[in-house]
């Protein structure tokens, strides 16, 4: 029996196969197999994928794989016995007999080397038993969702337990379909209906179910199982006997059953593996993420392919490995890096204090005392099994405690994960637990959300009273091992905000780090005896390293817009501060609250020589309001992003610093070809621009030419290393090799200067051309009664339309007119808005207020402002209406 019509599969690839089993008994094999279509093409076969289902799927799950072979490439996905469409046998079969049924099978097929093994759920197990015995062609493992071992730390997974159990065994994997049932189940968003059926289709009786449960019964959830030895044996060796082999596992973290922990162990007997994590992926993650097939194609092509193995240059995708000296395409040499400020306390005045608390403890340390609790502290936690490479999540406030806490993991060669509070719980955890921490080191109420959202690792608490115990603790061990600085050793796992999607874990290797460190201290003149007030809690770590004091002021950290103007005032006067560092949304809470300061505290804001704000894009209107309260303050907005900064930096309200004189009369702003100047690249960075094509897509190549745009790529010595366990995103972000795609687009103008125009993923692709949107709306925030504005694309790539979101300076939600649901801007400020932006504007929509992420609380939400003005665009009464009443064409033609 071979499958029926069936979504998305080929039948030209279903054939059945007379085969022997692993006893040499003749069976009746299905396979999908495109051998026959590549004969046709005339094409040489330069590697065969084999590709290893699980239970209760078949080999339905690789159609894509097949369907986006590249030319060449052969693929074969057998169902095994008595699963999918093979032969249904009467005995069980336990995993030592499926391996050596693979191996037989795949003898009749005639595959040889090159071979790379694609497998997934129990298929893994199989298909990694059945890889170890062909070591001598096996060129590559692909791994998703799968498992060789059960840590010990770990239940097994509770729909598995149930279905193992001898009481719900033949009921819900063989009498019912329950069990097939719910391999599809999880996926998100749902499968159609016909695909779900796709996958049952093999198993519609209770006799084609038997070989699911007896899947299910092979599992060994005790050690003497007769399936256990094997598995044992597959584990063990994996190390040894894979450790050259190119190796991916592509991951689903939602998946209920082979949870974060499966892949944690597979990376400790594989460590050398690339890995790329779907986020919002479950079990049958090629279902959730089909774009993951063409990451496992690119990576097989890039890392396994025939010409390596033969023994000439292997040519990656987007040139991943080339050398960083020189970055293909660009025709300049990566300039040679300064030294770096080495990321340990700086003790040269050890009396001086190094941290202030302006919190409720109120407490002070000195650079001498910090220096002496960090190496204390590294000694309690070596004596509690922190090594050298572990990965350490610190889960403390900013503060003495962290920034203690942060050193004696880096003098311990540790990795420090540090994901930032303003994420929001939820996004926290899963960052998190993404990025398998060996030890997770945080105060009460962290250690119970990580136990909640399941992050891995060793748990040490580390409120002030236990840091203080760990301190004592560790004055009474011997030193712990500090082992020889490594520039290429990983030093710590930042976040990305998830303003376009997902928090990305961003790596920076040690030496990366100190070349940051020396970059900020070089640009903004930084030396021994500033004094910094930190509301921006990241860089508050790096004042010790620079010899900096510090100020942690009274604010809540997962929210910038609590910092008052009082509360910044006795920062600045606690430490005599000269330079303050905030975000967006606590500068507009400063100068909000400034009418609240005495006048002690008024004077204190006179000595800060400089304001430093980043994380968004910062109005100069807000600069000129903050430098009415710090008169003596240069305001710098340093562009960059977690993956690289600083950048450029500028002072938007003197224009660009070699010329004061370069501003727009009107505004005050910079002048110059619109958008957000961000000034000119600081030292040792080099920015390129990537051109836009017509439909607002960034090609390879790259310019510095004057007035193009595109996206913006940087490359300096503090880069990012690499995106953590996201392959794809890495290799994709890294074009050419050495240098970094921001995300960003904009141009440079004819002075050198770097405009910011807005996100990629913002570009709103007309049929006129690319959009980018922060020119046209801060043309449109210039108008008289608005007070934000958007500018989001709606409609088909290609064929776009402008739609203009406007906040007016009076609220709305009361009185507002309403044509069919839409809120509609009248037709004055409508025309108004068409005559400023410069572009073509199909509709003007009004909102109380523009949604913005979570970190900052500055940068817009443009995908959820498309979202939105779609919906209300495409409802077929608001579209009537809006073309009848007020002469505005609805952004596409409703149908």
């Amino acid at each position: 029996m071979t499958p029926r019509a069936t979504p998305g599969l080929d039948p030209a690839w279903s054939r059945t196969v007379r085969s022997p089993d692993a006893e040499g008994v003749p069976r009746t094999w299905h396979v999908l197999d495109n051998l026959a279509q590549l004969q046709e093409r005339g094409e040489q076969v330069v590697g065969t994928v084999v590709c290893v289902h699980g239970n209760p799927t078949w080999s339905y799950l690789w159609r894509r794989v097949l369907a986006q072979a590249p030319p060449g490439w052969r693929v074969v996905a057998p169902d095994h016995l008595g699963m999918g469409w093979s032969e249904r046998l009467t005995d069980p079969r336990g995993l030592g007999q499926r391996i050596a049924d693979l191996d037989a099978l795949t003898t009749t097929l005639g595959v040889s080397g090159p071979v790379v093994l694609l497998a997934h759920d129990w298929g893994g197990p199989i298909g990694l038993g059945w890889a170890l015995r062909q070591r001598t062609d096996l060129a590559g493992v692909v791994l998703t969702n799968t498992a060789v071992h059960q840590p010990s730390d770990a239940a097994f997974p509770a729909a598995i337990r149930v279905a193992h159990s001898s009481a719900m065994l033949d009921l819900v994997c063989r009498r019912t379909p329950a069990f097939v049932r719910a391999a599809t189940a999880t996926c998100r968003p749902a499968l159609p209906a016909p695909v779900r059926d796709a996958f049952a289709a093999p198993y519609a009786t209770a006799g084609r179910r038997q070989a699911v449960a007896d899947f299910v019964a092979d599992i060994p959830f005790r050690s003497g199982h007769p399936s256990a030895p094997v598995l044992d044996d597959i584990a063990g060796r994996l190390s040894s006997e894979l450790a050259d082999v190119p190796t991916l596992l592509v991951w689903g973290p939602r998946d209920p059953v082979f949870s974060q922990r499966y892949l944690e162990d597979l990376l400790r007997r594989l460590p050398h593996a690339d890995v790329h994590r779907y986020q919002d992926a479950s079990h049958l993650v090629l279902e959730d993420r089909p774009e993951g097939v063409d990451l496992i194609w690119s990576w097989i092509e890039g890392s396994v392919g025939a010409a390596g193995l033969s023994g000439d240059p292997i040519i990656l995708p987007f040139g991943a490995e080339a050398s960083r000296d020189e970055a293909p395409g660009s025709g300049v040499k990566q300039p040679d890096s300064a030294p770096g400020v080495p990321i340990r306390v700086d003790t040269t005045h050890p009396d001086d204090t190094s941290i202030a608390e302006l919190t409720d403890h109120g407490r002070t340390i000195t650079f001498g005392a910090l220096a002496e609790r960090v190496a204390a502290v590294a000694a309690a936690l070596h004596a509690r099994g922190v090594r050298e490479g572990d990965r350490v999540a610190v889960l403390v406030p900013p503060g003495i405690d962290l920034t203690t806490l942060v050193y004696a993991v880096w003098r311990l060669g540790g990795v420090i994960v540090v994901a930032d509070a303003g994420l929001g719980l939820r996004r926290l955890g899963g960052a998190l637990r993404g990025a398998g921490p060996d030890h997770v080191v945080g105060i009460g109420k962290a250690l119970l959300l990580a136990r909640g959202t399941r992050v891995p690792g060793q748990r040490i608490r580390f409120d002030t009273a236990d840091a203080d115990t760990l301190a004592l603790e560790g004055a009474a061990l011997p030193p712990a091992p500090e082992p020889a600085a490594d520039a290429e050793a990983d030093g710590a796992i930042l976040f990305t905000s998830g303003a376009t999607g997902p928090p990305k874990g961003v790596i920076y290797t040690r030496g990366r780090l100190e070349a940051q460190v020396a970059l900020l201290r070089d640009t903004f003149d930084l030396v021994p005896g500033d004094r910094l007030v930190a509301a921006f809690a990241p860089f508050a770590l790096y004042g010790p390293a620079l010899g900096l004091g510090s100020a942690v002021p009274d604010m809540d950290v997962t929210a910038p817009h609590t910092l008052t103007a009082a509360a910044l005032a006795e920062a600045v006067a606690a430490v005599r501060a000269s330079v303050v560092f905030a975000s967006p949304a606590a500068l507009r809470n400063v100068v909000a609250t400034a009418d609240d300061l005495t006048r002690r505290q008024a004077h204190a804001l006179q000595r800060p020589r400089l304001v430093l704000s980043a994380g968004a894009p910062v109005p100069v209107a807000l600069l000129h309001r903050v430098r009415a309260l710090l008169p003596h303050a240069a305001t710098h907005t340093p562009y960059g992003m977690t993956e690289a900064l600083p950048v450029a930096t500028i002072d938007p309200t003197t224009g660009d610093p070699t010329d004061t004189t370069d501003t727009d009369p009107a505004t005050g702003e910079p002048d110059g070809p619109g958008g957000v100047c961000v000034g000119i690249p600081v030292d040792r960075v080099e920015v390129r621009i990537a051109p836009l094509d017509a439909e607002g897509r960034a090609g390879d190549g790259l310019t510095d030419e004057v007035g193009v745009t595109g996206e913006i790529v940087v490359r300096g010595p503090h880069t990012k290393a690499r995106y953590d366990r996201l392959w794809g995103t890495q290799q994709a972000s890294e074009r050419p090799a050495g240098w970094h795609r921001t995300g960003d687009v904009g141009e440079l103008d004819d002075r050198g200067r770097l405009w910011v125009q807005g996100r990629l993923v913002h570009v709103v692709s007309t049929p006129d051309g690319p959009v980018t949107p922060y020119a046209v709306e801060h043309r449109i925030e210039r108008l008289d009664g608005v007070s934000a504005a958007a500018v989001v694309g709606v409609g088909p790539r290609g064929t776009q339309q402008v739609v203009a979101v406007v906040v007016p300076e009076e609220r709305i939600a009361s009185g507002l007119r309403r044509l069919g649901g839409t809120p509609l801007a009248g037709a004055d400020l409508a025309a108004r808005v068409r005559e400023t932006a410069g572009v073509p504007v199909a509709a003007v929509l009004l909102r109380d207020w523009l949604p913005v992420d979570v970190r900052h609380a500055s940068k817009v939400d443009r995908g959820a402002l498309a979202v939105w003005a779609t919906r209300l665009l495409h409802d077929r009464p608001a579209a009537r209406a809006l073309a009848r009443r007020s002469g505005q064409a609805p952004a596409t033609k409703s149908r």
